[in-house]
């Protein structure tokens, strides 16, 4: 595990706007229904009357396959509290603490009570969400395989090879898998129903390829680079590299971690624990313009259910900053008792809770979002790190953690 504090210089948050995630102003005209005229009938017929205008995506050009965007001032519209899919209802309510020591350890979220434990390979990262919500996947990239977990009954399946998954995101589009082989400096695609490799993208420049997100149409993927100071943007479609993107400071030791596109699209968050802070990208990857600095260890990102307070993880800093999930501008601090270490997790599907893994304190952290007290600490194993709670509201699962639109 790679400590290391900076001091930060705040150069303030930029608000953007964007105009490439609008509706299109002419399409009422353009998908009007054409006045008719018909013989009269005693009984009026279903084909007499014109139908409905289809709807316009909220969202210009999304990617073929995608489920469409229905609110262009929020893409998590769809992942409000209790809005769950079927297969998300039907599972069965468990939080998912893997571990370091390749242990998944299962905490029932009513009682707080480690109810079981299993073996899923050498070192698990995380436990990520499939794409249509039907399954659950252990990433072990010391060992190079996932292990399936049934969400209806929390149990494990056989493990499946797949080469340095140190975290897993899907396309937009549910085609692919992503495995995020950060010792390989490369994404890895694969079929998520038969894990057979697709191919591979070579990211040199990228060292400690690591969290990612993507833009509102689901063309573009910005991945962090850790270990270089850097994000990568992707092309979707292409699977290429448009751009690598420097920090203003290049922080190599621990530096840019989770990433979040703010609700209505206008700006990328990239969390960097060594700066202390989280760097702002425009809605288009194109550039970092602005900075927000929270405190020491910032690395993960979270949404409110109502995607109106962005939660920022400061895994040295004993807290959690929330943001202005639009702006980044601050709104208050949550603060937790240390020696702590709040590291990755999740919300609850009502929106009430939010979860987080102690990284190096072995332990699990549930913090109230009304005002940030401590509901629960939860003793668990040594190095516990992507917690995943489930089920989530949304429509599909982008990984990680449980990124869901």
């Amino acid at each position: 595990m790679r400590v290391r504090r900076t001091g930060l210089v705040a150069v303030g948050a930029v608000l953007v706007l964007v105009t490439g995630c609008s509706s299109n102003d002419g399409g009422s005209d353009a998908n009007a229904a054409a006045a008719t005229t018909t013989t009269p009938s005693p009984s009026p017929s279903p084909s007499s009357t014109p139908a409905p205008a289809p709807a316009l995506p909220a969202v210009a050009n999304q990617l073929p396959g995608m489920p469409e965007v229905t609110d262009a001032g929020n893409v998590y519209a769809a992942a409000g509290a209790g809005m769950l899919s079927p297969a998300a209802a039907a599972a069965r309510p468990i939080v998912y603490v893997p571990h370091n020591s390749g242990e998944v350890w299962e905490i029932d979220p009513v009682t707080f009570q480690v109810v079981t434990k299993f073996p899923a390979g050498r070192e698990v990262q995380h436990v990520v969400p499939s794409w249509d919500m039907q399954s659950l996947y252990a990433t072990d990239d010391v060992g190079n395989t996932i292990t399936p977990i049934d969400p209806l009954t929390g149990q494990p399946g056989d493990r499946i090879p797949v080469d340095d998954p140190y975290n897993m995101y899907f396309t937009p589009d549910g085609a692919a898998a992503i495995s995020v082989a950060e010792a390989r400096k490369s994404l890895v695609f694969y079929d998520p129903h038969t894990w057979v490799e697709q191919g591979r993208l070579s990211i040199p420049e990228c060292a400690g390829i690591d969290h990612a997100d993507f833009t509102p149409d689901g063309r573009t993927a910005v991945f962090s680079c850790e270990f270089a100071g850097r994000a990568a943007v992707v092309d979707v479609p292409t699977r290429t590299v448009l751009r690598i993107i420097d920090m203003p400071t290049r922080n190599t030791h621990m530096g840019p971690q989770d990433v979040k596109l703010a609700p209505d699209g206008s700006r990328f968050y990239i969390a960097d624990s060594d700066q202390g802070g989280l760097w702002v990208l425009d809605g288009a990857a194109t550039r970092v313009i602005g900075q927000i600095p929270t405190a020491p260890g910032a690395h993960g990102l979270y949404l409110s259910r109502d995607a109106t307070q962005l939660y920022v993880t400061n895994r040295h800093g004993d807290s959690v900053s929330v943001l202005d999930a639009r702006t980044g501008a601050p709104i208050t601090t949550w603060n937790i008792p240390g020696p702590s270490s709040p590291d990755m997790g999740g919300v609850t599907a009502d929106g009430s809770q939010l979860w987080l893994s102690g990284r190096y304190n072995a332990e699990v952290y549930v913090l109230s979002t009304v005002d940030g007290h401590m509901i629960a600490r939860i003793p668990v194993g040594k190095g516990p790190h992507g917690l995943c709670v489930w089920p989530q509201p949304g429509r599909y699962s982008l990984g990680h953690t449980g990124v869901t639109r």
